[in-house]
């Protein structure tokens, strides 16, 4: 299987910087490569994927003329979610006790890395 068809123009197509696909926070390109594997691993089809996408972008925009908020990932880790659960391969329960297992972890704990390696204490 080849990777997803990421260059693409519309409401789902990924923030870019300078031709670059661009992360702010390391969960966004945790989230991306993730949706990207298991379309790769042939968990779903991309259109699927894109439509779920679409559906969720289009819907936070009609309730947030501002655009106040906005996060492009958020949508993208709710589109992978949406597929995931549609199909079976994980219930919403399995997303929601992972998602507060996550939530649950200390500051710091991304991987941010410093001048004495990387903040948790593994020896690196």
């Amino acid at each position: 299987m080849t990777t997803a068809p990421l260059a693409y123009d519309g409401p789902a197509a990924p923030p870019r910087s300078n031709g670059e696909l661009d992360f702010a926070q390391p969960w966004e390109s945790r989230a991306f490569g993730m949706a990207v594997s298991l379309h790769d691993a042939g968990a779903f089809a991309w259109p699927v994927f894109q439509s779920a996408l679409i559906r969720r972008i289009s819907a936070w925009e009609a309730t947030h003329p501002d655009g106040a908020g906005w996060s492009y990932y958020q949508h993208w880790l709710g589109a992978l979610e949406d597929v995931l659960t549609a199909d079976g391969t994980v219930t919403s329960a399995e997303v929601d006790a992972r998602a507060e297992e996550l939530a649950a972890r200390p500051a710091g704990h991304d991987h941010a890395r410093s001048s004495t390696g990387h903040g948790h204490g593994h020896g690196h």
